[in-house]
């Protein structure tokens, strides 16, 4: 069920981003007055064709759907009527071109900021910033965070939520900051702590760099009582119920939930003696954990999740809107933001201080939209819009092939006064191919890892 749900999830990505931006390129063409042959989703042989229009413009899917491209009359590409020579693409002038190729990319970015304003406007969910135990000799701790403060600003950057705490701290660590911290305490009082990020290293940005500092999220006591029972688990085979009290497993005692996942990872593939509170009674239950992968580590899990106080879960939730027109100021921001933020975590992996490993591929990214489908529609519109401000983002960039590599000729032309030689562009051309395919292989290599390591 959920490789069909990450399957599903992914597709749709995929064909929203995909037609959304050859739409930008159609959309201006058709605008500038140049005539469309193919509108396709997808390369290779079509799946579906229909002609549609005056022009008898091909609407295409075709049978590999990764991307896809709009066919636009050129002289380069075949022979053109004397009649249609001026709805070319060839024939117009270099800011048409040039405005043509610059709409695929702004038609993802207008995408993403049309994606945050519902957002914003819907509301998004999340943790209040809310501080647990703070470990010793870590960089909290020397900053002199406390137990049950509430992070409120970062820098000059207002925040809600965890995930906003995460952001804010994960640009100023790229940029290797030292950060002012406004928290608020449990009377109410505020203060400012100091906190240098310069510590974290590249690897360190790769996994939870938040733990890394000492700032953990405040979690209430969960005792370890069974709140659901995942179907055909090891749990469910053993006979475990919903409502069931864990105490003991293999004799240890069990206090909380932690406890007992603690201990049953531990045990791996071995059997875990579990004695259970059940209506006043106490029974026995034997469980053999199903072995799983996580970060590298084997670990054993039995498919139970806990009974969740849901009045103390409100008081640590919060839902974040914002009226239409702080909405949408909101998301112009986001996604300017976030677009600089990907130049500057691509320029800092060029120049050595941010890890390669970074870099997904499509495997990831399929399954990030699987997670976010399941955890519902406020998350799965944010992976939508961040996808296609990378999409916007990755096309803008200098290199022949892609949206960015045919305006850098523009503006070379626009520079020069004429157009760059063939062999120029065929040099340009070649050394495209070849960052395309070595970033094409780092994905890969990367995705190919995860699923190995777990």
């Amino acid at each position: 069920m959920n490789l069909l749900i990450t399957v599903v999830a992914f597709a749709i990505a995929l064909g929203v981003l995909i037609v959304i931006h050859e739409l930008g390129h159609y959309i201006v063409a058709r605008f500038c007055g140049v005539k469309v042959l193919r509108f396709s989703v997808g390369f290779g042989k079509p799946v579906y064709s229909r002609p549609v229009g005056a022009d008898r413009t091909e609407w295409v899917i075709a049978a590999i759907p990764l991307g896809g491209y709009v066919k636009m009359l050129d002289e380069r590409e075949g022979r053109v009527a004397p009649e249609e020579l001026g709805r070319a693409f060839n024939r117009q002038s270099v800011w048409r071109r040039f405005v043509i190729v610059l709409a695929g990319p702004a038609a993802n970015f207008l995408l993403a900021v049309l994606l945050y304003w519902f957002l914003f406007l819907y509301g998004v969910q999340g943790m209040r910033p809310v501080l647990g135990p703070v470990p010793p000799e870590t960089h909290a701790a020397a900053a002199a965070f406390r137990t049950g403060e509430t992070i409120v600003k970062v820098g000059d950057e207002p925040v809600q939520t965890w995930q906003e705490v995460r952001w804010a701290l994960l640009k100023q660590a790229v940029a290797r900051a030292s950060v002012n911290i406004e928290v608020r305490g449990r009377g109410g009082e505020i203060d400012w702590r100091r906190l240098d990020l310069s510590v974290l290293s590249p690897e360190d940005l790769d996994s939870d760099f938040l733990r890394k500092l000492g700032l953990l999220s405040y979690q209430p006591t969960v005792k370890a009582v069974v709140g659901r029972v995942v179907a055909a688990s090891p749990a469910a085979r053993a006979g475990l119920r919903e409502g069931d009290e864990i105490i003991e497993v293999n004799g240890l005692p069990v206090a909380r939930w932690e406890d007992l996942v603690k201990e049953v990872r531990a045990l791996g593939a071995r059997p875990a003696n579990l004695l259970v509170s059940r209506d006043g009674a106490r029974v026995a239950v034997q469980v053999i954990p199903d072995m799983v992968v996580e970060s590298g580590t084997r670990v054993g899990k039995i498919g139970i999740a806990p009974r969740i106080d849901r009045a103390e879960l409100q008081r640590l939730l919060v839902q974040v809107r914002y009226p239409p027109d702080r909405a949408l100021l909101k998301a112009l921001g986001k996604t300017w933001e976030t677009s600089v933020f990907s130049l500057q975590m691509l320029w800092k992996m060029i120049v050595g201080e941010v890890s390669w490993r970074n870099v997904s591929g499509p495997i990831t990214i399929a399954d990030y939209a699987g997670q976010s489908a399941q955890m519902g529609l406020a998350a799965y519109v944010g992976f939508l819009a961040l996808i296609s401000i990378s999409l916007g983002v990755l096309n803008l960039l200098p290199i022949p092939l892609l949206d960015g590599g045919h305006l850098m000729y523009y503006m070379a032309e626009i520079i020069r006064g004429r157009p760059p030689s063939e062999r120029a562009m065929e040099i340009g051309q070649q050394v495209g191919i070849a960052l395309l395919i070595t970033l094409m292989a780092f994905a890969l290599y990367n995705d190919i890892n995860r699923l190995i390591s777990g």
